[in-house]
Parts: structure tokens; sequence; C-alpha cells
């Protein structure tokens, strides 16, 4: 290749090797590309900036009271969305042309595992005090490829090895920032939950050293844990009381524990639980230990069985965040149903489609399609599990989920109707930021290839130089996490997958 990288063809004739000279001796020159954000393929030489955008000619898919408008314009100012309607001006904003094209609003991920370093601490069964907050990667490749897909907000979650996992985090896919700037500030505390098989460890490759071993181990871990927590929380309450009657040296302390402390929050209504969950009775299990407690399970995730128990979980206040179609991939999932989401929607529920998966997060959009089909839900209902009830499930409902005036403008203008399989995200906005454009994209790929061609090139002269020092390249892989995987001292993941058990038993 050239070193525009593109393809070529030559031929060359041996005569005769030549001597070396001094100066073919000496070391080439140092070359040095150039610091992208984030430092690796797909970065900014610089990091966009927010501009007013005035989007013309659009179908908007506004996911409010007014539906779907045709010829519509949006202006966007201040990363805000500022008007809606027909031949709107502004002459500060940079026009986008909409023509033949669909906007909605961005797509929200209620459950994944991108952009963090590792996901589990499966060392014991209750780690509420640990948090993804301090572990995210903003350096992953799956925050772009899923802009590319017109996500714009995705909920990471802390795995499902435990009865009580860690405490997540809500961000926004800000490509090329850094950790703390991912975050979707002003957003609640959340807190990861999980039931079933993966919690009793049914898989664990070296077998389940820890407690619990049972379904029923896992309830009394829960029970154990609130009843430490509201002993915790009237100790100090205690102390606090004690401390404005006497002051002074009679002050009394409560050692602090940050686990308990992230329990006292959810009965206070301060931190609100997620839960991965499969079967109807571990489902109404929790909820019924969360009323005892005085607190409601904010939102059930994965709920393949939730169809079964609609009208408990509506009973209850619950949201439910489920998969589409995924079904039979583990012994507790073998009465999951297509119809689930449908059935759900039509009970009254806030439902949610989720992808726990990170490539299956780049077409959330044709998985809401699938219950149009299965269960007959409108492409208005469909679309929003993917967009306004995800919000609504995350208490972000009045910053994202739908175009209108004063939310904020984290938009996506499709090539095609949002719903089909041919729609492509042709721009994705965060807050008034460009930070995914098919066209620039396509720039992009070119300047991988040259930066590509040109370390290929810089290896190939320093291995003719010096080559005692050169050593072969090696690939630096990903390790792409999901609910059930967990670390090992060594770099290497391990996982409770449930995969080989179903071959046994099929």
């Amino acid at each position: 290749m050239d070193t525009l990288g593109n393809p070529l063809t030559w031929t060359a004739t041996f005569i005769k090797a030549n001597e070396p000279t001094d100066s073919a001796k000496r070391k080439f020159p140092l070359r040095l590309g150039k610091v992208t954000y984030p430092f690796g393929a797909y970065g900014w030489d610089s990091l966009p900036h927010q501009h007013d955008l005035l989007i013309k000619n659009a179908t908007v898919w506004t996911n409010e009271k007014e539906g779907i408008l045709s010829n519509t314009d949006v202006l966007v100012k201040n990363g805000k969305i500022a008007r809606i309607g027909k031949d709107l001006s502004d002459a500060s904003a940079t026009v986008i042309d909409g023509s033949g094209q669909y906007l909605s609003p961005g797509i929200i991920d209620e459950h994944s595992h991108i952009a963090a370093f590792s996901i589990n601490e499966g060392a014991q069964s209750v780690t509420s005090e640990v948090r993804i907050g301090d572990n995210l990667n903003p350096e992953d490749i799956n925050i772009y490829r899923q802009l590319s897909g017109g996500v714009t907000s995705s909920h990471i979650l802390h795995g499902s090895a435990n009865t009580i996992g860690g405490q997540t985090q809500l961000i926004k896919l800000r490509w090329g920032v850094n950790d703390e700037e991912l975050k979707f500030k002003g957003a609640d505390p959340f807190i990861k939950f999980a039931l079933g098989e993966n919690v009793k460890r049914t898989a664990a490759n070296q077998g389940n050293t820890r407690y619990p071993d049972t379904r029923m181990g896992v309830e009394e871990v829960q029970m154990d844990a609130f009843a430490r927590a509201s002993d915790y929380q009237k100790k100090m309450k205690e102390a606090e009381q004690n401390n404005k009657k006497k002051g002074g040296d009679a002050q009394m302390s409560v050692r602090r524990d940050l686990k308990l402390e992230a329990l006292v929050e959810i009965m206070n209504g301060k931190r609100f639980i997620t839960c991965h969950s499969y079967v109807q009775s571990e489902i109404t299990e929790l909820m019924r230990v969360a009323e005892k407690f005085g607190f409601k399970v904010n939102t059930f995730t994965h709920i393949l069985e939730g169809y079964k128990v609609a009208d408990k979980m509506k009973a209850h206040g619950a949201n439910a965040s489920t998969f589409s179609d995924w079904w039979a991939y583990k012994l507790e999932v073998q009465d999951a149903i297509a119809y689930n989401p449908a059935i759900m929607v039509k009970e009254g529920l806030n439902v949610c489609i989720n992808s726990d998966d990170a490539e299956q997060a780049r077409r959330l959009n044709q998985e809401a399609a699938k219950s149009v089909k299965y269960g007959g839900l409108t492409e208005d209902e469909a679309f929003k599990m993917v967009t306004l009830n995800p919000a609504k499930a995350l208490h972000v409902d009045d910053r994202v989920g739908s175009i209108k005036v004063g939310k904020d403008a984290d938009l996506v203008l499709w090539s095609d109707n949002p719903l089909s399989v041919y729609a492509k995200a042709n721009k994705t906005i965060v807050d008034g930021v460009v930070y995914f454009d098919r066209d620039k994209d396509k720039e992009l790929r070119k300047q991988i290839t040259m930066e590509r061609n040109r370390l290929i090139q810089k290896m190939l002269a320093e291995g003719r130089n010096n080559p005692a020092t050169v050593t072969p390249s090696r690939p630096s892989l990903q390790l792409v996490l999901h609910c059930e995987d967990y670390e090992h001292k060594d770099g290497l993941v391990e996982t409770d997958d449930m995969s080989e058990i179903n071959s046994q038993n099929q």
C-alpha cells in the first residue's frame, strides 16, 4: 500500500547488494504520530465542541403527545432543545439538512457493562460498598461503536456474582473525554442486586466456595443484610441524638460502614435497585423482602418470567428491563418467550429493552422493533422501550428520552425509520455535540489506515537498523465483559456460563 493506504502493484529485479553506508547505519529519526482523544483508533485530533444546531426538514419522533412530526425543524442551543417547529431560522446555528431522514431522541441502554475495567467483586455476596464509577474506562472503543448505533446514555452495572453487588454509574457517551466527564451529572444513585444461578454460582468452574449455594440462601443473605443495615441506622440515629443532647466530651461514635450505608440509602429512598432476575418465585421473594423493610425494587432487569408476575410488579411499583427475545441459554430461562415485553407493557408496566452486550447495544432500535411482531405493540410503544421508558426507569426523563423543549439535546439522525433494519445513525448528538458523524467516520477510517501504515514502516525501519532490539509485535486484546464474568489475579476472565450444563441436559 502507498502512504494513503491505497493498494498498488509493483515488481523489482535484484541486481546486486549495496554496501551499507555510514548514513544508512545511523538510526532513522524518531517520527511521532498525533495525540488523539482518546489516544487510539477513532480518536479526535481535538475534542468536538458544542455548537448551536438547526436540524431542518426531518421526520421527528418526539416520544411526546405530539407524536411523529413530518418536515419539522429542531433548534438546539447551548446543548438543549430550544425550539421545535416548521421553517425555523437562527443565524448563529449550524444547519443540518434532515430531509428524508428521521430525528429521534438518543437510545438509552438500561443494562450495560461497557467502559469498565472489571464488573464483579465475587469474593463475598454483599459488596454494596464498591462503585463502578471508580472503575470507568473512557477509552473503551465500544463507546464509539455504540454511538454509531444511536446510543447516547448507558447504565453501567456491576455484574451478577453477588446477591447485593456494587453501586452503578449512569454515563453519557461523550467519546474522547475523561472518566469523570463521562458521568451523567445529577442522576439518582443506583445499585445492582442479583438472583438465581449466577449468585449461587451454579456453574462456577472451580465450584462455589462462598455462601449462598441455593436460592433460599440468596433470600437469607438479603434478609441478613437489611437487618444489619437497620441496626446500623438505629445506632447512627442514637449517636446523633445523644451528641445533640450531651455534646462536649460525651460524644458517642459509631464506626462507619460503607457497605451498610449504601443499604440504609436504599431503605430511605435515596438509592435505587436494579436487580438481575429470571424466575417468578425469586422476583416475588425480593418484592416481599423489600416491602418488609419499607422500600421498593426500582427495576427488575432481564426479568424473562416477568409475564408471569406482571400484575404483582405493577402493584409493587417496579419497572421492567428485559431482552427482546433471548431464551434457553441457561436452565432458568427455559420459560422465556418473545411476547414477554409486550405482555408487560399491556399490563401497564414501564418496560425497557436492554442489551447486556456490547455488540447488541448497537442495534437496540432493532431489538425494540421485535415487539411490534411479537405482541403487536405500536411503533411508538416499541421505540419508547429504548428511549423514554429507560429514562423513566433511571429517573432522568426530565432530561432525556424524548424531543421536548428544555431537554438535553441527545439526538439521533437516522437514514430510515428508526425501527427498520435498514436504519443507520448518520449523526449521534450528545448535549448538542456531534460525537458520531457517518461522513466523519469514513475520514477517520482513512486516517487509521495511514497511521497503521506509518507504524508498520517505522517498525520495519527499526528492524533493519537495530535487529537485536526488535521483538515481534503482539496484539493487545480487549476483554468484553458480561454479567457473569469475574477477573483473576493473572488478568484472565472466568465466566459462570451455563452453556456446558445446558448441552449435557438437552
